[in-house]
Order: C-alpha cells, then sequence, then structure tokens
C-alpha cells in the first residue's frame, strides 16, 4: 500500500491504496473530483523528495504527498 498525503488548502484526510507507478496513482485519483483542479498545480513528493517521472515505480510502504503552490509574505 502506498500512503497519500494531501497538503494544505487540498483539506483531504490522507488515504492508502495499491499502486504500482506514479502514473496508476494519477489515474486513480483523477476519480476524484475534488482533486481534480489540484492535480496539474500540484509538485509531487516520494518519500520527501520531488520526482517528476510518471513511471516512476512505487512500492508498498512508500509516502507520495500532494504539494499544492503557496505564497506568502
Amino acid at each position: 500500500m502506498v500512503k497519500i498525503e494531501f497538503l494544505g488548502p487540498i483539506n483531504k484526510e490522507n488515504i492508502e491504496i495499491q499502486a504500482h507507478s506514479l502514473k496508476e496513482l494519477k489515474e486513480f485519483l483523477k476519480q476524484d473530483e475534488s482533486l481534480q483542479e489540484w492535480l496539474g498545480l500540484c509538485a509531487v513528493a516520494l518519500n520527501d523528495k520531488i520526482i517528476f517521472d510518471e513511471n516512476q515505480p512505487l512500492k508498498s510502504g512508500d509516502k507520495i504527498a500532494l504539494l499544492p503552490p503557496v505564497c506568502g509574505g
């Protein structure tokens, strides 16, 4: 199982799912209408390191964090 954390204003509870790649995870998350606006905006971290490759393999115990853009002053 892969743990997914939704940070900042996404306002969703963390979940755990079975996914073997970032691409597979993205397809699963697209099914949730409340996440659709965020998926194109968020950076993705795998075990606290930003990743970009949708073919990145995932293994049980991995932690994925969706990082929405933020601004501050």
